[in-house]
């Protein structure tokens, strides 16, 4: 088609996740690639009584153009559950409803990023905020992080080296890692934070799952003029309305609201009335505290098995509520490599090269346990297990390689 494409769209990364998930429509396949909710938790009942009574009661009003900030009473009830579950005090007019919470990356490019501006991304960090910022010709400065948090050295040096404009943390269950920042690795980061012009991006698609340990101080509680939280109900109720929010103090809420018209002038309108008329209707809480039930479960079976399967150099993360499991191989061996015989014996994972800017052949990959069964993990796990070991050089059990995969068994 010739040079037709803007510079902009040409250097953003495709979505390897999205090819990945592809190899998921194999039924024989056992994936733990995808970040997907268990569907088998989805409220299905609910919220077809939910829209049904939508239907009944609410006619053609449901169908109808509505505000760019979003149906009001879902943000009061946003606004209320603020308040109960972290103490803080978020004014609906201050919250605007996006379509799902990669939209909330998305306006807060386009209100903050030049080409060329300085953002801070966690390392590894999650790919969708890669993805949205590159759109924007972004500089990015990657910061460790660890069980504890993000590398406060690091982030110091690079709000003091460069002019950043935006720093993006996932602070509670990180996708990819699965780790959460500790109640101190918070107090200094909002400490560094405070003495810049930085805005702090806190998104907390996964800090309802939580399943053991307790909840931490939010960001926007320590730092709350240069905090913008971004929400999302897909994982606590269906990711297919692909309604999330956006919460952002008085002069950032204007420009994003302007970003928002520009974009798609407002959400889903009728998702928006279905969810919140499912929220009225029904126990939220009683909902939530069976899906921490669910996963914490399959995330105790993944770890178990990966004591049992996989070689003793093999390090992971152990997260306390979410959805990711984060796996460290030892140094020489890429995830890609092992991603290829994988795919052999009919079992998939992400890689980690996609979640870091400018690596490649990395030694990490992503496991997530939260859309797939606990047997079948333990088989997975077992196969996985079993593929590590033969790369390493290291005695298999029969059942670990089984018939099925297609490559010489050592």
């Amino acid at each position: 088609m010739g040079n037709i494409f803007s510079d902009r769209i040409s250097d953003v990364p495709r979505s390897f996740i999205r090819d990945i998930l592809k190899l998921a429509l194999d039924q024989s396949i056992i994936s733990f690639a995808g970040g997907m909710p268990n569907r088998d938790l989805f409220p299905v009942k609910e919220i077809n009584a939910a829209t049904n009574k939508l239907f009944a009661e609410c006619g053609k009003d449901i169908l109808q153009y509505s505000t760019s900030e979003g149906y009001r009473d879902l943000r009061e009830w946003i606004s209320a559950r603020y308040k109960a579950r972290k103490n803080i005090d978020v004014p609906p007019d201050n919250i605007l409803i996006t379509s799902g919470s990669q939209q909330g990356l998305d306006l807060l490019g386009k209100t903050f990023v030049n080409e060329g501006d300085d953002v801070v991304m966690e390392e590894p960090g999650y790919l969708g905020a890669i993805q949205a910022f590159s759109v924007y010709k972004t500089r990015f400065h990657p910061v460790p992080v660890d069980e504890a948090g993000i590398d406060t050295a690091r982030l110091e040096q690079a709000l003091s080296g460069y002019r950043i404009k935006l720093f993006y943390s996932a602070p509670n269950f990180q996708n990819p890692s699965g780790i959460s920042y500790s109640g101190e690795n918070r107090a200094r980061v909002a400490r560094l934070m405070e003495k810049t012009d930085t805005m702090l991006i806190e998104d907390d698609p996964y800090g309802e799952l939580r399943f053991m340990g307790s909840d931490k101080p939010s960001f926007y509680r320590l730092l709350p003029h240069k905090t913008v939280m971004l929400g999302s109900f897909s994982k606590i109720v269906a990711p297919s309305f692909r309604i999330g929010w956006l919460v952002a103090e008085d002069e950032v809420m204007e420009k994003l609201a302007i970003a928002k018209q520009a974009s798609d002038l407002h959400t889903n309108y009728f998702g928006q009335r279905v969810i919140f008329q499912y929220l009225k209707d029904n126990d939220i809480d009683a909902h939530i505290e069976k899906i921490r039930r669910a996963y914490g479960s399959q995330r105790d079976t993944m770890v178990s098995s990966i004591k049992e399967h996989f070689p003793g150099e093999i390090k992971y993360t152990r997260p306390e509520g979410g959805m990711f499991l984060w796996i460290t191989l030892p140094e020489g061996l890429p995830a890609m490599e092992v991603f290829r015989r994988a795919i052999e014996c009919k079992v998939a994972f992400v890689p980690g090269d996609p979640f870091y800017v400018n690596k490649k052949d990395v030694n990490t990959l992503r496991l997530n346990y939260s859309s797939v069964d606990e047997e079948t993990i333990r088989t997975g796990i077992k196969r996985l297990g079993g593929v590590l070991k033969q790369l390493l050089g290291q005695k298999i059990k029969k059942s670990e390689i089984p018939s099925i995969c297609n490559f010489k068994k050592k």
